[in-house]
């Protein structure tokens, strides 16, 4: 799979089972407990994923190993068959990850997922070649846009809730993943 099983964890402090989340493939670090400052913040076992195999970061994302293992899942089932033919993916731009807060920063609002430590935001794909395929530029665009819609579209059920361009002004320019269950089934949108 274009070297993307490359196991690349020797640096890296690890779970048990071996990797990070008991998985080779996730690199990054244990975090442990991280406290947050409003009433229903923080993630009990955090971990600072780096990379999934080869495919790195853009900045090391503080979550959850579901949240983790969920992301691994959708580099692999959705990402990697969804630009096959657009070039190898050396990358994810990560526009957010843990932060205490409410969601879309509403006061009065439920605590978003990010601060509990069960969400992630990607803005792009980046790919060996030097290039991204981008939310914001590439969305609506021919055989990039298919790609992006039908990475988002395979999010849903890996991840309990799945936002992007045209869910509400606030995802327009990256996609949302949360690992929050509902109990009707995962929320994706658009869809």
């Amino acid at each position: 799979m274009r070297g993307f099983l490359k196991s690349a964890f020797s640096s890296s402090k690890t779970i048990e089972g071996g990797g990070l989340c008991g998985d080779p493939m996730l690199v990054g670090d244990v975090v442990g407990s991280v406290p947050g400052r409003i009433s229903g913040c923080g993630i009990e076992n955090a971990v600072r994923l780096r990379a999934i195999g080869d495919v790195t970061l853009s900045q090391p994302a503080t979550i959850d190993c579901n949240t983790a293992k969920a992301l691994k899942t959708w580099v692999e089932d959705a990402a990697m068959p969804a630009t096959k033919r657009l070039g190898d993916i050396s990358g994810l731009r990560v526009a957010a990850h843990y932060a205490c807060r409410t969601r879309n920063n509403r006061p009065g609002a439920k605590i978003s997922e990010h601060g509990r430590g069960k969400a992630i935001d990607i803005a792009a794909v980046q790919f060996t070649d030097g290039t991204e395929l981008s939310v914001l530029r590439d969305w609506g665009t021919g055989k990039r846009g298919k790609a992006l819609r039908e990475m988002h579209g395979e999010a849903c059920g890996t991840f309990g809730t799945v936002l992007g361009p045209g869910s509400d002004g606030y995802h327009k320019d990256h996609f949302h993943f949360d690992t929050a269950r509902h109990g009707n089934g995962a929320y994706c949108r658009p869809r």
